[in-house]
């Protein structure tokens, strides 16, 4: 399994997200410190769930980093989040 297919199914189970977007962005660190020559290092996501609501940012950034903490260990160097519930989406 991709480290971005492992990024989907962890944050599926524990956010029950209502959009997920995930983007290797691992090309624009070529050459980094961190970047793995095979890339899956960097990672954009975009999590929309009701899990958050009434969580600061700080609080749903931490939500994101326990379900990918195993990976945040290993081959996640960089992972950029934004986190929103339903409501602010469209906001």
């Amino acid at each position: 399994m991709s480290v971005a297919e492992t990024i989907k199914a962890k944050l599926t189970s524990a956010l029950d997200p209502t959009r997920l977007d995930i983007t290797d962005d691992s090309a624009r660190h070529a050459g980094h410190a961190g970047a793995s020559g095979g890339g899956e290092s960097h990672f954009k996501v975009v999590v929309v769930s009701e899990v958050f609501d009434g969580k600061s940012r700080i609080e749903r950034h931490m939500l994101v980093n326990e379900a990918l903490a195993e990976e945040l260990r290993g081959p996640i160097h960089m992972l950029q989040i934004k986190a929103m519930t339903p409501a602010e989406e469209w906001q």
